[in-house]
């Protein structure tokens, strides 16, 4: 009687791999949170593996260097950046008078909001912030190359729905925007201010920012704006007592 040979079971390996967590993803979680706590000076490769629990070769294997491996942090949220550039480009899509300035706030806005709402995007939205304010070298290159460019749109976005506006006050306006969503962002202070009532990073605080963002940029466009000096009439000479 003939035999059939038992059949030949699956590598061990295949189960093994297809369990197996995201070690790259696993990476630039570690590498996120460490920079987010600590700054990209006070970490080191060997603490990015130690704490995403793989060999020191495979950070290098996967990002090359230290730097590359700071890059990739930000082309890895590059699709929030994309999101806002996106919603801009509606309300410029828009009839002239309902490009208002609240649309182009809250395209600055949302994208970032729902990203800090992620379980991901708290340890970003840290790393930004810290980067912004300590700009080292390395945070400065990378920040240049994937924030500018968002700026300038904004920016030209904000002398469009502030008519008669120029680039230099559009750019405070912006900066100060930009200061108003960062400090959200990052601070847990709000909670104690107002004895528990305020969570922070709340998403539900978004329309409220969006409000005082837009108040704040409408009031300082126009308290820039140049003021005529007051109109004096010529003194009269003065008579000499008879």
């Amino acid at each position: 009687m003939e035999t059939r040979p038992p059949k030949r079971r699956a590598p061990a390996r295949a189960a093994e791999t297809a369990a197996r967590p995201d070690r790259k993803q696993a990476i630039l979680l570690a590498a996120e949170r460490l920079f987010a706590e600590h700054g990209y000076h006070g970490v080191s490769i060997r603490q990015i593996a130690d704490e995403a629990g793989v060999p020191l070769a495979l950070v290098g294997y996967y990002y090359g260097q230290k730097h590359e491996l700071f890059h990739a942090i930000f082309e890895h949220w590059r699709h929030t950046i994309d999101e806002r550039l996106a919603l801009l480009a509606q309300v410029g899509e828009l009839p002239a008078e309902t490009q208002t300035l609240e649309r182009v706030v809250r395209a600055f806005v949302e994208p970032v909001m729902r990203m800090r709402a992620s379980p991901e995007g708290e340890y970003y939205a840290q790393l930004v912030a810290r980067e912004l304010a300590y700009r080292t070298p390395e945070a400065d290159r990378v920040l240049s190359h994937y924030f500018d460019p968002m700026a300038h749109a904004f920016i030209d976005a904000l002398l469009q729905a502030c008519p008669g506006s120029d680039r230099s006050q559009a750019a405070w306006a912006y900066q100060f925007a930009l200061g108003a969503l960062i400090h959200h962002m990052s601070d847990r202070r709000v909670e104690r201010l107002s004895l528990g009532a305020n969570v922070p990073s709340d998403p539900a605080a978004q329309p409220q920012l969006v409000a005082f963002i837009t108040a704040g940029i409408a009031a300082a466009m126009k308290a820039a704006e140049p003021v005529s000096p007051p109109t004096t009439k010529p003194s009269e000479p003065r008579r000499r007592p008879a």
